[in-house]
């Protein structure tokens, strides 16, 4: 049976020597010390045979207790750490400081190298490290332990991560972004969903379908997790999410706020895609050189960068090798895909129809069929299977997927059958999509511009000063310049309503004979 350590700890090596010393010693008094044992206690512990005999003379100077002298070091007062603070871990100037408030005695008890060596020694790194960048930084310095590993499907965790590259989508450069869910145990890249901008709820739902089902156009891993870590992403933590997963009988792990080693698998498979991906694609947005060339145009062209379709595959190409021929040494030199076949644990799953219905978004209140169709959203939805149920009165409950009002899925409001999909009716052409679009951006670049322009009046200029002396304003305006510009404002602020709400007609003036007018009040009155 192993022998269990001592309650307070193992013991270091000033505890070793003073039990060699004392056993030593003990030879000593019974007449059986010898050279030999002297020399085997000194081959121990590294050091010269004259060594040991001078730790025994030491024991036998302190009534047989090994005290060796330590040795003197200057410490640091409060007063000390309260300047180390106050410069924010600045070593150099905390001691200025300090010898020049006669902190340091006079004359100074420590030099400007003894004193970097106390604060070296009395402080860890992490916290000199959070004293100049606060608990960012100090968080670097953070050890942390491994999880076990367990079982396929026990435990996911998911992330957005932005791509580091630009793409051409739709003539405008834009950086992508990638949901993804990682099996904790096999590191398998279960299922991932890419969006062109930042992604939202619906983005979460597309990949935990993909993650979920098995075969076809999915990979082969997948199923139901028991649980799923998620940070605090809006989100992640939406209704629809949190409903979605509830359904399935799975449990969210929500983390708490800035602790990214929590869900390290996923962080880890970020930096990955970063690493072994995103720098050798065109457009790559972290390149050792401006992001502009002297001219002041981008240094990718508009031309040069992928187009979506392109990205999306190249990203779908990584992930099929990542779970297939990349090799891990967590999992013994095996690929996720190895690991995942090796696992017998069972996997539950769903069919493609009941998992589409449970990751749909509830409207909540049951809708009546028209002749129109069914109006949501200040539109009418219609479909083949209504013809014949128009004006009848009957109600049903839409679904949808976040952010897609394209298409909606109808059931019965009584019994909750599915009753058929139902399509926007009047839907824009993609003319007019693209005239909207550019209409909205010009919209955008005019009210940005005056944004811009409004900011830049508000700057005050100064002289600059080479003495001690009071600011003086350089932008000072005439009487009747300053007039001028406030006349302006006055009208630019009666024509903000109208700016605002162009659609809305302005109100009449009510006419003198209906209406009688208020009288004036007393500070109104024209003074005699």
């Amino acid at each position: 049976m192993p022998s269990t350590p001592p309650p307070d700890g193992p013991y270091d090596t000033t505890s070793l020597r003073g039990a060699a010393v004392r056993r030593l010693l003990r030879l000593k008094d019974a007449n059986r010390l010898t050279h030999q044992h002297v020399r085997v206690a000194a081959e121990a512990f590294a050091v010269h045979w004259r060594t040991v005999r001078r730790w025994m003379d030491n024991a036998e100077s302190h009534d047989g207790a090994y005290t060796p002298r330590v040795r003197r070091h200057f410490t640091l007062t409060r007063a000390m750490h309260d300047a180390l603070t106050r410069w924010h871990g600045n070593t150099t100037a905390a001691y200025r400081e300090l010898a020049a408030d006669g902190l340091l005695g006079n004359p100074l008890k420590a030099s400007l190298a003894t004193f970097h060596r106390a604060v070296h020694r009395e402080l860890s790194p992490g916290q000199r490290a959070a004293l100049r960048g606060g608990e960012a930084a100090r968080r670097h310095h953070d050890v942390h332990r491994l999880r076990p590993h367990g079982n396929r499907n026990d435990v996911w965790e998911t992330d957005h991560v932005e791509a580091s590259v630009w793409v051409n989508v739709d003539g405008r450069r834009s950086k992508p972004w990638i949901t993804w869910f990682i099996d904790h145990a096999t590191l398998v890249v279960c299922g991932l969903a890419i969006t062109p901008h930042t992604p939202s709820q619906e983005a979460v739902l597309a990949a935990a379908r993909d993650a979920i089902l098995c075969g076809d156009h999915h990979r082969p891993f997948g199923g139901i997790p028991r649980k799923i870590r998620v940070d605090r992403g809006r989100d992640f933590l939406s209704d629809s999410v949190d409903e979605a997963f509830k359904k399935f009988g799975t449990e969210l792990i929500v983390l708490p706020p800035y602790s990214p080693h929590l869900k390290g698998t996923v962080e880890s498979l970020n930096g990955a895609v970063k690493n072994m991906l995103f720098k050798g694609m065109p457009g790559y947005a972290h390149t050792p050189r401006t992001s502009r060339d002297k001219r002041g145009n981008d240094l990718w062209s508009l031309e040069e960068l992928l187009d979506y379709e392109t990205f999306v595959t190249l990203v779908l190409d990584w992930v099929q090798w990542w779970n297939n021929d990349h090799a891990v040494a967590r999992l013994f030199r095996r690929t996720p895909a190895q690991a995942w076949q090796a696992d017998l644990t069972p996997i539950d799953t769903l069919t493609p129809q009941d998992l589409h219905t449970y990751t749909l978004k509830h409207t909540g209140t049951p809708l009546k069929i028209t002749s129109k169709g069914v109006r949501w959203k200040g539109a009418y939805y219609v479909g083949d299977w209504m013809h014949g149920h128009g004006s009848a009165g009957e109600t049903v409950h839409l679904r949808h997927e976040p952010h897609h009002y394209h298409r909606v899925e109808l059931y019965d409001a009584d019994t909750l059958n599915y009753r058929g999909p139902a399509f926007r009716s009047d839907e824009m052409s993609p003319s007019q999509a693209r005239r909207l679009d550019n209409a909205r951006r010009r919209e955008a670049e005019h009210y940005a511009a005056k944004a811009r322009k409004a900011r830049k009046n508000t700057r005050t200029r100064y002289a600059a000063t080479t003495t001690p002396a009071p600011p003086q304003r350089l932008d000072r305006l005439t009487a009747s310049q300053a007039a001028h510009q406030l006349r302006e404002m006055d009208l630019r602020e009666r024509d903000a309503g109208e700016e605002a709400r162009p659609d809305l007609l302005p109100r009449p003036r009510p006419a003198s004979t209906r209406w009688t007018p208020p009288l004036p009040r007393p500070n109104d009155q024209d003074t005699p």
